[in-house]
């Protein structure tokens, strides 16, 4: 199935999902975000997990500055844009389904926004991240003050606003906003590999860890411990966790080594 804006295939169980705007840097209008929403809103039947991805050598240059200028919105107008870009986020981060993000030259502005919403971020060298926000005059409408703050800290994240300069992959990697760093071109590959192990897990198990975990971080210490607890006798009750527990107690299954 092809968009004008968001490519997609399934390889096995792993769905690659690819930004195809090239020509703009893959900078993302309301019609791009609408098409996220309605894809992690209906993943496709059989995806246990997902690698976000874009074509050309840049991931996402953030916001179209272009549009954005055109439509002259009012600040109400405005405010319901910033609400989509957090549905279609939200449903990247909180859906249920691990994704993995591939990335490569700009993760800019709401390109960070959006890689920031996936489970695991891997980038190659050319990689590059900033909030030029401050310079443009404008404030991150994305989330990037939830989960980039998260990812990288509050003083961080007002540092690089304020000062608008670029971090190149190797801090990126050392702050957290990846956590695998590859050769030139080596990204895709290796988030593919990471798609199809993680595939292979309990699909109710990579369930409670990618939407479980970030919404147990937001809650109290004794809400956070229930609900943990709860997840964890859905999880560790069910079926498939018995079929391969047996493969442990029978010996049958690969032990952790380093």
């Amino acid at each position: 199935m092809t968009h004008p804006i968001l490519e997609t295939r399934m390889e096995d169980a792993v769905a690659v999902v690819t930004l195809n705007r090239s020509e703009r840097r893959n900078a993302l209008d309301e019609h791009a975000i609408a098409e996220i929403e309605h894809f992690f809103a209906h993943p496709p039947a059989g995806a246990r997990a997902i690698v976000l991805a874009a074509r050309g050598p840049h991931f996402c240059a953030g916001l179209d500055l272009r549009e954005h200028h055109a439509k002259q919105r009012s600040p109400a107008e405005f405010m319901r844009v910033c609400q989509g870009w957090h549905r279609a986020f939200d449903r990247i981060q909180h859906g249920g389904i691990p994704v993995v993000a591939a990335l490569q030259g700009a993760v800019v502005g709401g390109g960070l926004e959006l890689a920031g919403a996936a489970h695991i971020r891997v980038g190659d060298r050319t990689t590059y991240f900033a909030l030029p926000e401050g310079q443009w005059g404008i404030f991150t409408g994305g989330g990037a003050t939830v989960r980039v703050a998260r990812l990288i800290t509050p003083n961080r994240m007002i540092e690089l606003m304020l000062t608008g300069r670029v971090m190149r992959a190797e801090e990126g990697m050392q702050i957290g906003l990846l956590n695998y760093l590859t050769e030139p071109s080596d990204a895709l590959a290796q988030a593919m590999s990471l798609a199809h192990k993680i595939a292979a897990n309990a699909p109710l198990s990579n369930y409670s860890i990618v939407a479980g975990i970030n919404k147990i971080w937001d809650m109290s210490a004794s809400d956070g411990l229930f609900t943990e607890s709860l997840l964890a006798a859905l999880v560790q009750t069910s079926p498939e966790v018995q079929v391969r527990l047996s493969e442990f107690v029978e010996k049958r299954a690969a032990k952790v080594a380093a």
